[in-house]
């Protein structure tokens, strides 16, 4: 079934266009959501008066992702994470964590568009990551992830829970082996 987009919609194109999908997929999906109407003469003359709109709309999204583009490869993106000493992490920077940073700096990018080499970074090092932008516009953003400094303090090291209940119980059992000794030599005192 043909129909015409009345707004983006992810994987499928963007307002304005013209697409051949699944019916069930139009009459399910797009059409109570109004993501799409149905192509017909009356539809196609439409969405012609409305194309002048529609190209001002798309020229204005190609501008914003230019200028986040150029902000976005000024950026660098620094992460201090916790790390052993041969440099490997032991957590693991994704599309998310270096989201969330850029949020920290002040932009705002979705973490689906954030492209990690090979998923995650698991090592400390310089890295480059691809953000997506408008149609084929991307970004390379430069990631620096640095291992955490090591809290040198004479902290004493915490027992293990284990340790500790196997301890408790011990000294809960020797309780209870005394007590009865000494009710008795309080039974015997009262006499």
């Amino acid at each position: 079934m043909k129909v015409i987009l009345n707004q983006d919609v992810k994987h499928l194109g963007e307002e304005g266009d013209i697409k051949d999908v699944a019916n069930g997929y139009a009459r399910n999906y797009l059409f109570p959501r109004n993501f799409a109407v149905p192509c017909n003469d009356m539809t196609v003359a439409y969405f012609e008066g409305k194309k002048a709109d529609i190209e001002a709309r798309k020229a204005e999204k190609r501008a914003a992702a230019a200028g986040l583009k150029e902000r976005l490869e000024s950026a660098v993106v620094a992460l201090i994470m916790p790390a052993g000493a041969n440099g490997k992490l032991y957590g693991a920077v994704t599309n998310q964590t270096i989201a969330d940073e850029l949020l920290k700096q002040g932009y705002e990018v979705e973490r689906k568009r954030i492209e990690v080499p090979g998923l995650t970074i698991k090592s400390v090092g310089k890295y480059t990551v691809t953000v997506r932008l408008y149609e084929s516009a991307t970004a390379s953003v430069t990631v620096t992830v640095e291992a955490q400094p090591e809290n040198t303090s004479s902290a004493p090291v915490r027992e293990r829970p284990a340790r500790r209940r196997y301890e408790e119980e011990q000294t809960q059992t020797a309780e209870v082996a005394e007590t009865p000794a000494s009710a008795e030599t309080a039974v015997d005192a009262r006499e």
